[in-house]
């Protein structure tokens, strides 16, 4: 059984179409990242798949049934970047009011371990860090043991340890045979724990694929430098793909770099500050939804 079925899902509010016969599936164990520039229709596909939207047109199911009911409510987690929680209650009690919400829980020291909250387990609400809300919004979507799990921006306001430390927890959670949504601004992040993207953009799934297979949509080296010749002229050379100027820099996409590099030199052009590197997730995505 599919974890997500969303079949010509639609939603309009009034004259704005969000979102238009959107169609895709989630298989189990899935660790799925969800992107799409800002007004994208993200917000609103996964209020949808929560049940806290209605679809103007189309079906959702989550485990084949409808996410409003409480079977599919009890096997569901949610982090938020904002929860709104009571925060005149400690950690480890905000942590157990949660858990009474599901028929089945994880101990609460196992759910403030994965957390790394156990040093803040006797510390209010309020008085928690940005990144330390963020972890504990994260514990209290697994405290359930859902099946399937959805994030929202979940590292921000995190340093780049406690990242790490939570796509590991995460990871951990993907190899139990959990399912992962997530969306976030990191790219590089989908790039190394994503086993599929689904690209987003006005409204409609724009693409679907591994990181690898995305990235492969454009060139797979990119050359950035500082040099006199122009954009125009750059864009004329054998194997480039794509040029473009970017903070002073003559940024070009090409499969075959050498080639490009070997006819600037040749022509005697000044070149500084040269790297050469693959292309990079986030190239790919500003190409799809240029």
């Amino acid at each position: 059984m599919k974890v997500i079925e969303l079949h010509n899902v639609s939603k309009r509010y009034g004259e704005v179409q969000a979102l238009s016969d959107v169609s895709l599936s989630v298989e189990p164990g899935e660790v799925m990242a969800f992107l799409g520039p800002n007004g994208a229709g993200k917000t609103t596909a996964i209020g949808i798949m929560l049940g806290l939207k209605t679809p103007s047109g189309g079906t959702v199911r989550l485990f084949g049934q409808n996410p409003e009911s409480p079977q599919v409510r009890g096997r569901v987690g949610v982090m938020l970047q904002e929860s709104g929680v009571p925060e005149s209650l400690t950690t480890e009690e905000l942590v157990r009011l949660f858990g009474c919400y599901y028929p089945y829980t994880l101990p609460v020291e196992e759910v403030l371990r994965r957390a790394d909250l156990l040093e803040k387990r006797r510390a209010f609400v309020r008085q928690l860090s940005g990144g330390q809300r963020q972890r504990l919004y994260f514990a209290l979507s697994i405290v359930g043991d859902p099946d399937l799990i959805f994030l929202d921006e979940p590292t921000v306001a995190m340093d780049v340890e406690a990242r790490r430390a939570f796509w590991e927890q995460v990871r951990g959670f993907a190899a139990l045979g959990k399912t992962i949504l997530f969306s976030t601004h990191y790219l590089e992040e989908v790039d190394s724990i994503a086993s599929r993207v689904v690209v987003l953009h006005q409204g409609q799934v724009l693409k679907s694929g591994t990181p690898a297979e995305i990235k492969s949509l454009v060139a797979a080296k990119t050359v950035r430098l500082k040099t006199e010749l122009s954009v125009t002229a750059a864009s004329q050379y054998p194997g480039v793909e794509r040029a473009e100027r970017e903070n002073g820099h003559l940024v070009v996409y090409s499969n075959t770099p050498e080639v490009f590099l070997e006819r600037l030199f040749r022509e005697g052009h000044a070149v500084a500050d040269l790297t050469v590197k693959d292309t990079d997730l986030e190239a790919a995505f500003v190409r799809l939804t240029a």
